[in-house]
C-alpha cells in the first residue's frame, strides 16, 4: 500500500497572518506536522500544498516534498480541502506516482504526535477501513447547545431531557480536523467520508488542540512548554 501525506499550508490567512510558518517554541508550526508525519514511518511521499515559494523553501528545510505548488483556483478563502487533495493526486498521477490512500494532516494541530498517526493506520489495517477520520471527546454534552432567538428567549433552547445528569448522558465526540486518512477509490466516490466503511480514531483533548487565533496559538504554546 502506497501512502501520500498531503499537509495543506496556504499563505493567506487571516485569522493569523502566516500562521503556518509562525514560529511555536523555536520551530515553524508546520515543522511539527511534517516530523509527526516523518516520524510515523507511515508514508511514501510527505507533500506540503502551498500557493507560496517562501512556504515551499521552509517546507522543504523540515523535510518535506514541495515538486509543484497549488494552483490559484485551489488557492482561495474558498477552496476546499477536498479540492486540494485531488489536485495533488491528480498531479501526481500525470507523473506516474500513484498512491492508494492519503492522509490529510492539517498544520493547524501541532500537538499531533506520529503514534496518533499510525494509530489511524493501524485501525485502517484492523477494520479494513476505508478511511479513518480523528476525533476527541466534546467539553459538554451535544444536549446543553441551542439556538437563540432575537429576543435572546431561552425558552425552548434545550430540550427537557438535555437537564438530565451529565453522569447519565452518553459520550460525545466531535472532529478535530488533526487526521483524514482514505482510500483513494473510497474518497473519489463522492469526496464524503462519513459513511459506512469510516472509523473513528480517538484523540485526547491536548493532541486535538487546533490553532486558529492567537489564542489557540498561545495555548499550544503553553502546553509544549509544560509538557
Amino acid at each position: 500500500m502506497k501512502s501520500i501525506a498531503i499537509i495543506p499550508a496556504r499563505s493567506g490567512s487571516k485569522g493569523l497572518p502566516d500562521k503556518n510558518i509562525k514560529e511555536l517554541c523555536g520551530k515553524p508550526l508546520i515543522a511539527y506536522t511534517i516530523e509527526a508525519a516523518r516520524d510515523s514511518g507511515q508514508f511514501d511521499e510527505i507533500f506540503v500544498s502551498t500557493d507560496s515559494e517562501r512556504y515551499a523553501e521552509i517546507a522543504g528545510e523540515c523535510g518535506a516534498e514541495v515538486p509543484f505548488l497549488r494552483s490559484d483556483e485551489n488557492a482561495k478563502d474558498v477552496s476546499s480541502s477536498w479540492d486540494v487533495v485531488e489536485e495533488v493526486l491528480s498531479r501526481y498521477e500525470k507523473e506516474g506516482k500513484v498512491f492508494d490512500t492519503f492522509c490529510l494532516l492539517q498544520p493547524t494541530s501541532p500537538l499531533r504526535s506520529a503514534d496518533d498517526i499510525a494509530r489511524a493506520f493501524n485501525i485502517y489495517k484492523e477494520k479494513g477501513a476505508r478511511a479513518v477520520v480523528s476525533v476527541c471527546e466534546l467539553d459538554h454534552p451535544l444536549s446543553w447547545c441551542g439556538e437563540l432567538t432575537e429576543d435572546m428567549s431561552m425558552d425552548g433552547f434545550i430540550e427537557k431531557d438535555g437537564t438530565l445528569q451529565r453522569q447519565k448522558m452518553g459520550v460525545t465526540y466531535r472532529l478535530n480536523g488533526a487526521i483524514y486518512l482514505a482510500d483513494v477509490s473510497f474518497f473519489r466516490e463522492d469526496r464524503f467520508l462519513y459513511r459506512a466503511g469510516t472509523y473513528a480514531c480517538v484523540m485526547d483533548k491536548r493532541s486535538s488542540v487546533d490553532i486558529d487565533t492567537i489564542y489557540d496559538f498561545k495555548y499550544a504554546e503553553f502546553l509544549l512548554k509544560n509538557a
